[in-house]
């Protein structure tokens, strides 16, 4: 080893530091944020679905069928317990593959369309620590009506597939045969207006959950950012969706069922509901016939997915952005 003249081995030479790459544009840009809203929404979509399919198991319960008996209630334990030994483990994941092309329009575009009229029409930077709540709110509802509508086919034919396996049970024929044929039969009896069949009411839902989600996860987080000492870190992501998915199940929970009990209904030979003639109609004859209380069905099962689901969601999403070298939310 070489050493020097006070016969100290000499250290080999420290490299320079490489220069930071700079960062591809593209990262920043509108289509990646909508690509990697997609693939964050998948991830939190897999892990919490199980809660969806019980939840909209719930909704239907003591619902009056079109021979005027009211379908069994049997709670969101019993539910899921009967699912899992009557149908299957396997079937609390009955129809996530629907799930997941409605993400692959309606999260990618939801988040996009916040970002693009948050940055651009209000002209809001990252470094802004003051977005004002009205501005926030009509980013947040603008972008989940938007998004829903453009998706609303697909959820239109995941609720009829997260049925399927309670239809069996109760011994009557399958609607349905995988995603492909619930598009086409719902094409053939209702065409395009029978692919938005619920649509009003799933907007709805979507405007007040993406208000409860989007703009309460922006606030909460620059609110924190704001008045603590606390990091851009992943506790300040846990605590901005936790209260997050709590807002948003509880604003679009009554939505949400009215939207189920709509697009789950039975349909004439001319396309039209059995059931509903609308979703105002939906509103007023399950308010009629179960009290204020059934909007609020499945509200536990929603909540308990939402507030995961959120976390799931915004982790990834932040932590995508972040080793990518993107801007953060």
């Amino acid at each position: 080893m070489d050493c020097n003249e006070e016969g100290t081995p000499k250290m080999p030479p420290v490299p320079p530091a490489k220069p930071d790459l700079p960062v591809p544009k593209f990262v920043d840009s509108l289509w990646c944020v909508y690509a990697v809203s997609v693939v964050a929404a998948w991830n939190a979509e897999f892990l919490t679905y199980p809660l969806d399919l019980i939840k909209t198991r719930l909704q239907i319960q003591g619902e009056l069928n079109k021979n005027g008996n009211k379908v069994p209630y049997r709670g969101m334990l019993g539910t899921a317990l009967g699912i899992t030994k009557e149908e299957g483990l396997h079937k609390l994941w009955q129809g996530v593959h629907a799930a997941f092309a409605r993400h692959l329009i309606y999260s990618g575009t939801r988040i996009m369309t916040y970002k693009a009229l948050k940055e651009k029409l209000f002209k809001q930077t990252n470094n802004d620590d003051y977005f004002p709540l009205w501005k926030s709110a009509l980013c947040g509802v603008s972008a989940g009506a938007l998004a829903q509508y453009i998706a609303s086919p697909t959820d239109l034919v995941k609720v009829q597939l997260q049925m399927e396996g309670r239809r069996r049970l109760m011994g009557l024929p399958p609607r349905v045969h995988g995603i492909c044929d619930a598009f086409k039969k719902v094409w053939a009896s209702g065409g395009v207006r029978g692919l938005w069949k619920g649509s009003v009411p799933n907007v709805q839902r979507a405007a007040l959950v993406n208000l409860g989600d989007l703009t309460t996860y922006d606030l909460l987080k620059r609110s924190i950012l704001h008045h603590t000492s606390l990091p851009d870190s992943h506790l300040v992501h846990v605590l901005a969706s936790c209260g997050a998915g709590f807002v948003a199940a509880s604003m679009g929970t009554p939505a949400d069922v009215i939207k189920t009990r709509v697009m789950n209904q039975p349909l004439d030979d001319r396309g039209r509901g059995l059931l509903y003639t609308s979703s105002v109609d939906c509103l007023k004859k399950t308010v009629q016939s179960e009290g204020i209380g059934a909007l609020y069905k499945g509200f536990v099962p929603i909540w308990m997915r939402m507030a995961p689901w959120s976390l799931s969601f915004w982790l990834t999403y932040e932590e995508v952005l972040h080793l990518m070298g993107a801007k953060a939310w």
